[in-house]
C-alpha cells in the first residue's frame, strides 16, 4: 500500500454535524425544486453567455415598461434575476465541495479495495492450514466469472 493519500477518520459527532449543516442549508433554501428529466430538458437554460442578455433585458424592461403588456410581472422577473445571481456563488461552492467529496470517496474506496486485495492475496498464499480456507474461498467468489450458458438456437 504505497500510495495512501488519505489517512483520516470521521467521528460520528463530526458526521452528525455535517448532516446537521446540510439540513440547515436545506432549511435556508426552502424554495428548491426537483425537476424531472423532461422538465430540465424543456426549460430554456441561462448560462454565462445569457447572463448579460438577461441583465440587459431587465434594464430595458425597467426603463421602458410602457411597451410591456400589463400582465408582464416586472418585479417577478427582477426577483428571478436576483435569485439567480444570489444562488450562483452558492452553486459554485457546492459544486466544488461535491467534486472534493466525490474524489475523496473514490480515493478512499480505492485504498480500501487495494488493501483488501492485498489481504486476500496474502491469505491465499500464506493462509493454508490456518483455518482461512473457507473465508478465502468466500472472498474468491468476488472474482468468479459467471459462465455464459449457450442458448440453443432455434430454426
Amino acid at each position: 500500500m504505497s500510495d495512501n493519500r488519505i489517512s483520516a477518520s470521521l467521528s460520528q459527532a463530526d458526521r452528525d454535524g455535517v448532516m446537521k449543516a446540510i439540513a440547515t442549508i436545506r432549511e435556508k433554501l426552502p424554495f428548491l425544486v426537483d425537476l424531472t428529466t423532461e422538465e430540465r430538458r424543456s426549460l430554456p437554460k441561462m448560462g454565462d453567455k445569457s447572463r448579460a442578455f438577461v441583465s440587459k433585458a431587465l434594464e430595458v424592461a425597467t426603463q421602458n415598461q410602457e411597451f410591456l403588456p400589463r400582465s408582464f410581472d416586472l418585479e417577478e422577473m427582477r426577483r428571478d434575476v436576483e435569485m439567480f445571481e444570489a444562488l450562483y456563488p452558492l452553486l459554485l461552492s457546492l459544486n466544488q465541495l461535491q467534486e472534493l467529496m466525490d474524489d475523496t470517496y473514490v480515493a478512499v474506496g480505492s485504498e480500501a479495495y487495494a488493501a483488501a486485495l492485498l489481504v486476500y492475496n496474502y491469505a491465499k498464499a500464506s493462509g493454508k492450514g490456518a483455518g482461512l480456507d473457507a473465508v478465502v474461498d468466500e472472498m474468491g467468489r468476488r472474482f468468479a466469472r459467471k459462465s455464459r450458458s449457450v442458448q440453443p438456437q432455434t430454426l
